[in-house]
């Protein structure tokens, strides 16, 4: 019995003169999964990331805040005291956003743009300051 190809299956295999032999990892990088949705998976990161709301302080927070900063003004010219601030910074990407702490020196306290400026750089609005505790270095 005869088959289509018995001219040629006990033939050795081909190896060409011209082109390399492709390695393994190549070889296999062709049957990878394609991913026909591209950027669909950090898509699903994105909306399953979790942000939060700002909570708002009531009266008497707001007096506190109002107090440590003057505290501030006060220490501001001493090196010996470090500043902890909790505050709220907005999502760049989604609605709310997530509470961040910030340890330093303080540079300087802008009233008029209500803001608290680090001594590395870091600038905090004073309406989304949520706690201060100023630190004396030395302890």
């Amino acid at each position: 019995m005869t088959h289509d190809y018995d001219d040629i299956i006990h033939l050795p295999h081909h190896v060409s003169k011209r082109h390399p032999q492709m390695s393994i990892e190549a070889r296999a990088a062709q049957f990878a999964p394609f991913s026909a949705l591209t950027g669909y998976s950090s898509a699903l990161r994105e909306t399953a990331r979790l942000t939060n709301e700002q909570i708002s302080l009531d009266e008497n927070s707001i007096e506190e805040l109002n107090r440590q900063i003057i505290l501030l003004q006060q220490f501001k010219s001493e090196k010996k005291h470090l500043v902890s601030i909790t505050y709220f910074q907005l999502d760049k990407k989604k609605k709310g956003g997530s509470y961040q702490l910030a340890e330093g020196k303080l540079k300087k306290i802008d009233e008029s743009r209500q803001h608290i400026l680090l001594d590395d750089g870091t600038c905090i609005a004073f309406q989304t300051i949520m706690e201060i505790e100023i630190k004396n270095q030395d302890t």
